[in-house]
């Protein structure tokens, strides 16, 4: 079994835009963005690999991962969605905040997901250095915006 499901077979997922009408959402947290921002530019590459109109993809910054699950629940509220993907990088310091805001980012989504009204997709990282980000921001265990983007076509085409 692969970790790196940016390596996909792209016959095996369906068409992310069936009759042209699916729209998907991304929120992403402007927090370490060189990380986030990576994960945000594989998820809509993905989304327009796969048949979705750039028109039909929405795009929101919020500043950090705490404020991931209110740009989410926005969306969910304003927009018809098919699915939400949220893009975080959290890394580890030397004081529990790492552990608060994990949590609050975790149990937000989570939340929004027992509503059963939306998918919303988690691809926040949660790592102790920046390196175990870059690695998996396109580096060496892929991006996992693109897996992001994966999932969240699957789960709208259940």
């Amino acid at each position: 079994m692969t970790t790196d499901l940016s390596k996909y077979d792209v016959n095996q997922l369906p068409s992310a835009d069936v009759l042209g009408r699916q729209r998907y959402a991304i929120v992403v947290a402007d927090w370490n963005s060189e990380i986030t921002y990576a994960m945000a530019q594989g998820a809509m590459e993905t989304f327009v690999k796969h048949g979705v109109e750039e028109e039909n993809i929405t795009v929101l910054h919020v500043p950090g991962a705490v404020e991931l699950t209110f740009g989410a629940a926005r969306i969910m509220k304003e927009e018809r969605v098919e699915a939400i993907i949220v893009i975080g990088c959290v890394i580890q310091g030397d004081t529990p905040h790492f552990d608060y805001v994990c949590q609050s980012v975790t149990q937000g989504v989570a939340a929004l997901n027992a509503q059963g009204k939306v998918p919303v997709i988690f691809s926040v990282l949660t790592v102790l250095n920046q390196q175990q980000a870059l690695d998996r921001c396109g580096g060496k265990l892929g991006n996992k915006g693109i897996e992001g983007a994966y999932t969240a076509i699957r789960m709208a085409n259940l």
